[in-house]
């Protein structure tokens, strides 16, 4: 009922920027919030950013200023522009969907979302 489409992943050297894009194709299920989410190696999941249909959230402070979370052009899309990265920045980065009838309003409990992507891989050189 529910897929998520992430894009955008690669390998840069510090100092450069990625753009990641995810798109949540739904037809028959309500989409709320849509946010992204890294997992580096030996780390905890954690939640970078969030869309809903009323605001943009960056859960993650350190990354004010490097990443921007924002809508995209489509319905159920989330941007997310990382700009200087640094080696410490390499993860895979997922994309998750929150169904209507758990909520609608951002979260960065990831037990809120029932539909995942597969993940892309960033990984920055130093």
């Amino acid at each position: 009922q529910v897929q998520v489409v992430e894009s955008g992943g690669g390998q840069v050297q510090h100092g450069e920027s990625l753009k990641l894009s995810c798109i949540v194709y739904s037809r028959m299920v309500g989409v709320g919030a849509v946010s992204w989410f890294r997992l580096a190696p030996g780390k905890e999941r954690e939640a970078i950013g969030c869309v809903d249909k009323e605001s943009t959230v960056l859960f993650d402070d350190t990354l004010k200023g490097r990443f921007t979370i924002s809508k995209g052009d489509a319905e159920n899309t989330a941007d997310l522009q990382m700009d200087n990265l640094t080696p410490e920045d390499t993860a895979t980065y997922t994309c998750a969907a929150m169904w209507i009838p758990a909520g609608d309003t951002c979260s960065n409990s990831s037990s809120r979302y029932g539909y995942w992507g597969r993940g892309t891989q960033v990984t920055v050189s130093a």
